[in-house]
């Protein structure tokens, strides 16, 4: 979840190992709005294929990218590979913009590393709430998107072990946000479209 580089060629839909880096490769560049791999719905990864050295450096490239980016998300598609799988982290630091007032109206507080490969995701309650959101592959802009304000993720972390999230707030948008991602869906389909604006 949201602003660097580039796009990778959009003919990049299916998971292969031609996709997933080798380890002194230079970190790939995030995929952007047009790209048919961000509009395709991402292929479950075989739990035995998980703790593989394939998909440990697909996990340890993506969490490179997203700290790079910087992003407090980012899902597979995001650097043309087409797997149910994203990563994301909320930092103190990334926060530092923002005001204890800002953070609590939207329940934002720091996230650990986390990994999800084939994630599913509940909507939990009636409740919503709006608020800018920005996206790595729509970089430079931001709209206003209303979007549960509760969720639970169940889902297979790196090791192969099931891992689950019920979790409010500003995370619970980031769960949203990514697992979204993963079916073909970006913000800019759910926004407010006349609050779309670009951002230094």
């Amino acid at each position: 979840m949201r602003s660097i580089r580039t796009a990778l060629p959009s003919s990049i839909l299916a998971p292969s190992s031609a996709v997933t880096p080798p380890p002194d490769a230079p970190l790939p560049e995030i995929v952007q709005v047009g790209a048919e791999v961000l509009r395709a719905r991402a292929a479950e990864v075989p739990l035995a294929d998980i703790t593989s050295s394939e998909m440990q450096r697909l996990v340890k490239t993506m969490i490179e990218v997203m700290r790079v980016a910087p992003g407090v998300g980012l899902a597979a598609p995001q650097i043309g590979v087409g797997l149910r799988l994203f990563v994301l982290e909320d930092k103190p630091e990334y926060m530092a913009r923002t005001t204890a007032a800002d953070r609590e109206a939207r329940g934002r507080v720091p996230v650990p590393l986390k990994v999800f490969f084939n994630p599913v995701l509940r909507l939990l309650g009636e409740r919503k709430a709006t608020y800018l959101e920005g996206c790595l592959s729509v970089a430079g802009f931001v709209a206003l998107v209303e979007r549960s304000f509760e969720a639970e993720i169940e889902g297979t972390d790196e090791h192969g072990a099931p891992h689950a999230w019920r979790v409010g707030g500003w995370p619970a948008r980031i769960l949203q946000h990514e697992t979204d991602h993963l079916d073909g869906t970006l913000y800019i389909d759910r926004m407010q479209t006349r609050s779309f604006a670009k951002v230094d």
